[in-house]
């Protein structure tokens, strides 16, 4: 289903699902005429019933017991025209066509009235987004054309993920030298609160487990800097109340209070653009998206835990007891 080409008098075998009222349907939709031949078989002629130009929307969605189905909404001149045609075809099949390809032949339960239906049947969420795609290429006024295509063999593609490891971790070192240089004694206690932040970061995606795709270590690597950012924050903070005049632990936990609101926004803000662009790979099948949003979500979670607990009670253990009075270079102020 979906590799042979239909002009009229083709024979059709295929597999089907259903196609029901509020809940999901098509982009160019021919439906099939059957009449008996003299030596038997079937044969089926096509008689268009609207074009792709009438979907207004499709999404993936599931129903009730969490199956995957194709949601579509129509115009209102496409709602016109199908629910006349499903209202006197009940029970009839309706091919989808894309390209002069059967992509799905799903049969009429219900008469479709309201302009927005479902398509049903076995679907898995990668046969669901991949339809909801062709469909929304079908409701495209204009035909699509391949340029050009290349194919990246298993060698060149583990050649670019053991590269991109590789910056990964120049990146971090640079880092953490930057934070050691310029915050001094705090910036090494940051530094060690990296480490912890990335071995966290390596056991949760182990454990769910995560495939370190190439934008999934884009996003990893992103949220080193997020991490980066919080400590810088509150290392900025600490510095001003310790030339304020506070004690090294007032100027701690002043500079932790007067930070973390910032911390707490912009990491929020992050999560949120997570939080769309997993929905957006999810509902039109973008899976890079998806690669990406979640190995920063989880970064950007794990930063947050280590701002909060580690870097703190790390500040807190290693600069309790040292007089700053006689040691500023080692604050950096």
């Amino acid at each position: 289903m979906g590799d042979t080409p239909v002009p009229e008098g083709t024979i059709i075998k295929t597999d089907f699902g259903s196609i029901e009222p509020a809940s999901q349907a098509p982009g160019t939709v021919p439906t099939p005429q059957t009449s008996p031949t003299e030596t038997g078989p079937t044969e089926t002629i096509y008689h268009t019933v609207m074009t792709g130009d009438t979907l207004s929307n499709v999404a993936v969605t599931t129903d009730q017991t969490g199956r995957y189905q194709v949601a579509f909404d129509l115009t209102d001149e496409g709602a016109k025209i199908f629910g006349d045609y499903t209202s006197n075809n009940i029970g009839k099949l309706l091919a989808i066509v894309l390209d002069k390809q059967v992509i799905s032949v799903p049969r009429i339960e219900s008469a479709i009235t309201e302009g927005s239906g479902v398509i049903q049947g076995n679907f898995t969420t990668e046969s669901a987004n991949a339809l909801a795609v062709q469909l929304r290429y079908g409701s495209l006024p204009i035909p699509l054309q391949v340029v050009s295509s290349q194919v990246v063999g298993p060698t060149l593609g583990e050649d670019s993920l053991q590269k991109s490891l590789v910056a990964g971790i120049i990146g971090m070192v640079v880092v953490m030298l930057f934070m050691a240089l310029y915050y001094r004694l705090p910036g090494v206690v940051a530094d060690v609160a990296l480490l912890i932040y990335a071995m966290i970061v390596y056991g949760l995606f182990r454990f769910i487990p995560v495939t370190l795709t190439l934008p999934g270590i884009a996003g990893f690597v992103l949220s080193i800097g997020v991490a980066v950012d919080a400590n810088v924050l509150i290392f900025e903070r600490l510095k001003e109340e310790l030339r304020g005049g506070r004690t090294l632990r007032q100027a701690i936990d002043l500079g932790w209070d007067r930070a973390w609101p910032s911390i707490r926004d912009s990491n929020l803000s992050t999560l949120i653009t997570c939080a769309i662009l997993f929905w957006f790979g999810n509902t039109f099948g973008a899976s890079i998206v998806k690669g990406f949003s979640l190995t920063l979500a989880i970064g950007v979670l794990v930063s947050m835990f280590t701002a909060i607990v580690v870097t703190r009670t790390f500040l807190h253990l290693v600069l309790d007891n040292i007089e700053f009075s006689t040691h500023h270079k080692w604050f950096g102020v």
